[in-house]
């Protein structure tokens, strides 16, 4: 089964199941954060659909927000410890051995940006996959990191969840 097609089976399932939204954001928040699940099964796409139910009345944005928000941030937590524990070792791993270019341009990204880079991070992808794992192989202060990554989460999955959701009442308004 391909990808598009699990989404759409989540989609559904979401619809039709509306008290598990939450948990179901929380894990797919949680894979699209969390450093080497991000790089093979992009989610954001699943989340900003069913930010399209939230218009259609099925599905409450608050507990789904704070869901998706949490996830990411706990998947982005890991990723921080995983760089923390095993340093440059990480990158041997697969499936980040089949990137190498990766870390180094991550390096790069954080000694420019900084903490602002948790932040940025959060919206691209290939460096959703690694920032949190360079500011834990560098070390950044742990309380600057959690700062940096809960804000960055919450905004994040609120943008993501808004944009399903206008895009589904704009498609509502044009042809409803």
């Amino acid at each position: 089964m391909e990808f598009q097609a699990y989404v759409d089976a989540i989609i559904v399932f979401v619809r039709d199941n509306a008290v598990w939204a939450p948990p179901i954001v929380f894990a797919l928040a949680f894979g699209e954060s969390l450093a080497f699940i991000s790089l093979l099964i992009p989610a954001w796409g699943a989340l900003v659909a069913i930010g399209a139910l939230i218009a259609a009345g099925g599905v409450s944005f608050w507990p789904v927000w704070v869901a998706g928000a949490l996830g990411a941030a706990l998947g982005d937590w890991l990723s921080y410890w995983i760089g923390l524990k095993l340093e440059y070792r990480v990158q041997h791993i697969w499936p980040l051995s089949r990137y190498p270019a990766l870390i180094p341009r991550g390096e790069v990204f954080m000694k420019k940006w900084g903490v602002a880079g948790i932040f940025i991070g959060r919206f691209f992808g290939p460096l959703r996959a690694v920032v949190p794992l360079i500011a834990g192989i560098f070390e950044m202060p742990f309380w600057r990191f959690q700062f940096a990554n809960f804000s960055s989460a919450f905004v994040w999955a609120a943008v993501l969840l808004t944009i399903g959701d206008v895009i589904s009442a704009t498609v509502k308004w044009l042809w409803g």
